[in-house]
């Protein structure tokens, strides 16, 4: 009987570093963790090349965490490579679960947003108008590389096969732990499964109590134009909550701490765009049934498709706002 550990790999792609943190902030059930198994690849905390990777039997590592969505050339390169070497691939995050808030880049394109960024921002000092290449000649004859920046942010499924989906802006403790545990003992459920619970946020909302029988919104108002009171529901002091369309699991930490739901967790199994969802949950809480007025309080979202979407975009049915050509 053999004795070795388990292998498992962690990958960062386009994400903002908080899932790397919640890895991290296991505190000393990270100890559990690296006794029961062997990690072989988390370059943003080990030193690890790609090199050692490739030199890896193809289904050697038993599972890879990989958050973040796909952005770039050289991303893609590297979750095709671990999807080859793995057994399971973990979709760890909102980013790599749905796009994240990197995502809503997919209202502009790779043009508008290099425009953006090295000719048109109030502190770009760019008189010559650079901006990245992807390729570079030296004077010695040596050739750089950059990865290719891409039009479109992807999901990691929309890349690679993905086995199991650990959601959350980022993956709060007790789930990572069950969801390692589960992995370790072979109890997974079902391949594509969501390792959350499936209900609605608003099902585990303590506020529930406080919400009156029939909601009604006169007005939108943004959490620091008005005194939230810390015990009532959020749409019934007319504040967006995403909790409606949102799967729970979160162990309320926004709520907790008096802010709204953002989304973070993605829909439940029942839903298949959770903008979608939330939007006629939304109009149908409008008390109104004035063409004028309802228009008046819809004006007063500020970004109602970035509330909306917010980590979900490239995920949901649009995907992306179409503009010339994508890849």
């Amino acid at each position: 009987m053999s004795t070795e550990k388990p292998k498992v790999a962690f990958y960062w792609c386009a994400s903002c570093g908080g899932c790397e943190e919640a890895v991290i902030d296991l505190a000393e059930d990270i100890l559990k963790v690296t006794a029961a198994v062997d990690i072989v690849f988390w370059p943003v905390a080990m030193d690890f090349k790609k090199t050692d990777v490739e030199a890896m039997e193809d289904g050697s590592i038993a599972v890879s965490f990989i958050n973040g969505a796909v952005r770039n050339s050289e991303q893609e390169e590297m979750v095709n490579l671990l999807r080859r070497k793995s057994g399971l691939v973990v979709a760890f995050g909102s980013c790599s679960h749905l796009g994240g808030i990197p995502g809503l880049a997919n209202f502009w394109n790779r043009k508008t947003i290099f425009n953006s960024s090295y000719h048109t921002s109030p502190s770009t000092d760019n008189p010559e108008g650079t901006i990245p290449q992807e390729k570079h000649i030296m004077e010695d004859g040596k050739e750089l590389t950059l990865p290719r920046f891409y039009d479109t942010v992807y999901t990691l499924d929309q890349v690679i096969d993905v086995d199991y989906y650990l959601p959350g802006c980022a993956p709060p403790k007790h789930l990572i732990m069950t969801a390692i545990t589960a992995i370790l003992e072979g109890k997974l459920p079902s391949k594509g499964a969501v390792l959350s619970p499936n209900k609605s946020l608003c099902d585990d909302c303590g506020r529930n109590d406080s919400k009156p029988e029939k909601l009604a919104i006169k007005a939108v108002k943004r959490p620091w134009e008005v005194e939230m009171d810390n015990e009532k529901c959020f749409l019934a002091q007319g504040i967006i909550c995403m909790g409606p369309a949102t799967r729970s699991g979160c162990e309320e930490r926004c709520i907790l701490g008096n802010m709204p739901c953002r989304g973070c967790f993605g829909p439940t199994d029942q839903v298949y765009d959770q903008g979608a969802k939330f939007l006629g949950a939304f109009a149908s809480l409008l008390d109104s049934d004035d063409e004028e007025e309802i228009e008046k309080i819809v004006n007063t979202i500020v970004d109602p498709a970035g509330t909306f979407y917010r980590f979900s975009l490239p995920s949901s049915i649009l995907r992306r706002k179409r503009m010339e050509t994508v890849k």
